[in-house]
């Protein structure tokens, strides 16, 4: 009887111990609903399946995640939608199969836990960057993007400013104890280079990303109309622009010495009032110079062209030789078709530069490929029609459906899964897409409520198109259900990541059918 009491109290001592633990493990974690506990095999692989954007916390046990998983609560609803949180205790039996199968051991980290990334069904990255809602909730919204600017720890001694209330408290000495306040507003990767060398000075450097439609108010108030804009405090009043000094650590260093405003911009010297030796034409000197040169190169330029001003220097170059020898196979000649309109709409010039040959006063070629001065030398000593212009896209045979104004509604609203690509033919991100997206059309090529379609921004009508779907830069990827706009596509840019993206979609429309089934 005493031995079975002693049992007895043990046993409760026992059951006490583990209400305990359990009261403490539930009090500890407060689990957000929208992170998904997974411990199953099965359960996580389908999970995987069927989001394409997974962020998962191993822990080696119910509690040693517990910062992390509070935080995570707060990343799940800010990426709702858009991302997939789950946790995996690896401390419990049916967790610790899974961690073994997944080849994942927390245990073996001194922080107990570990966080790695799962992208189109597969495993994409550890999560490596700052364990902050900011940063994580931009790598789920953009996971293969560029970390944030306040991530590299070489920004450390610039003011990260977050929202307009911020900024408005630097205009303000009463609220801060800052006199000299030196504002940079951000959004493009050329931005940062400038504060990214540690430069000690008296006065702050601050950056914002101002490009959210939230700031338009602010923009239009300090006249921010490109990235980086550079905006000069003193005692919370702004006074100027830093604009026509130079770009590096050391100029801007030296600037804040004797803040000054905007150096005037020396007016650029027109081409033709430059001490150059091309012949500079109008619309009503063209004709009589053809017919006076029978053998000449005019190139048609806009002054704001960027490709033009790389080539000037070259034309200029072949010019000296060719327009000063009485012996030259043909002179070089040039048109700024922005003043001189006439001439550029009678050959159709669309773009700029373009090198045109004319013979006796006729039009013969157009030459793409004349842009350095070795290659216009070599081609006038033997002038002959140039090499095929390469297919466009369109022109070679893919099971990807190229697309228009005039047929992009009808031809989505038959589809139910549609991933258009919106692209420019000259844009080498979009190049570098094409062969990836082209294979993962072919793959679904039999598949007939799934289509892989492209869309050039760059013709005709479709420029209006593209702007109406949101497209801002190239290649912008839209995903359509049924004619309708459902989400931008983040993915990676390869065959995996095309074919991964429409795979999950055709996963969970298996699911359904067959929870239908079960249902009946």
């Amino acid at each position: 009887g005493i031995h079975e009491c002693a049992y007895s109290s043990k046993g409760l001592k026992m059951k006490i111990l583990s209400v305990v633990v359990l009261v403490t493990t539930l009090q500890a974690v407060k689990v957000s609903p929208l992170i998904e506990k997974v411990s199953d095999h099965k359960d996580f692989k389908k999970l995987l399946r069927t989001r394409t954007n997974v962020l998962v916390l191993y822990t080696k046990s119910a509690t040693s995640g517990d910062p992390q998983l509070k935080l995570l609560s707060d990343v799940a609803q800010a990426v709702k939608g858009q991302g997939t949180i789950a946790w995996v205790n690896c401390g419990d039996s049916e967790g610790r199969k899974l961690c073994k199968k997944v080849k994942v051991d927390p245990s073996s980290k001194t922080a107990g836990f570990e966080i790695l990334h799962y992208k189109d069904g597969t495993f994409h990255t550890e999560y490596n960057r700052p364990a902050t809602l900011k940063s994580m909730v931009a790598f789920l919204k953009d996971p293969t993007g560029a970390p944030l600017w306040e991530e590299n720890p070489e920004a450390k001694d610039v003011v990260h400013i977050e929202t307009e209330k911020v900024s408005i408290s630097f205009r303000s000495t009463a609220s801060v104890k800052i006199t000299f306040p030196f504002l940079v507003f951000v959004w493009c990767g050329n931005c940062i280079l400038f504060f990214e060398r540690n430069v000690v000075l008296p006065q702050v450097l601050a950056g914002m990303n101002v490009h959210p439609a939230e700031f338009d108010g602010l923009k239009q108030e300090f006249n921010v109309k490109g990235y980086p804009t550079f905006c000069y405090f003193e005692k919370g009043k702004f006074l100027h622009h830093y604009e026509n000094y130079g770009a590096t650590a050391k100029d801007i260093a030296d600037w804040l010495k004797n803040p000054q405003p905007p150096q005037p911009k020396t007016p650029e010297v027109p081409w033709s009032e430059s001490d150059s030796a091309v012949f500079h034409l109008t619309d009503e000197s063209f004709d009589t110079f053809l017919e006076e040169h029978p053998s000449a190169l005019v190139m048609f330029y806009a002054p704001w062209c960027g490709h033009c001003k790389k080539m000037k220097p070259e034309y200029d170059e072949a010019a000296e030789i060719l327009n000063k020898d009485a012996n030259s196979p043909g002179v070089l000649a040039a048109v700024d078709a922005t003043i001189h309109k006439s001439v550029g709409e009678r050959f159709k010039i669309s773009g700029f530069p373009t090198v045109k040959y004319f013979e006796k006063g006729e039009e013969k070629y157009t030459l793409p490929h004349l842009r350095t001065k070795d290659k216009i030398f070599e081609w006038l000593q033997n002038p002959q029609a140039p090499p095929p212009p390469e297919q466009s896209w369109e022109e070679k045979p893919s099971s990807v459906s190229h697309l228009g104004a005039e047929d992009f509604r009808e031809a989505l609203k038959k589809k139910k899964h549609a991933l258009v690509m919106f692209y420019a033919p000259w844009c080498p991100h979009c190049k570098n897409a094409i062969p990836h997206f082209i294979t993962a059309a072919e793959l679904f090529k039999d598949d007939r409520k799934i289509a892989y379609a492209a869309v050039d921004c760059t013709k005709g009508q479709n420029h209006e198109l593209c702007k109406q779907e949101g497209v801002e830069g190239y290649p912008t990827f839209n995903y359509y259900n049924y004619g309708k706009f459902s989400e931008k596509y983040n993915g990676e840019r390869g065959e995996a990541g095309f074919t991964g993206f429409m795979r999950s979609l055709r996963g969970r429309d298996q699911e359904k059918v067959g929870k239908r089934k079960e249902e009946l």
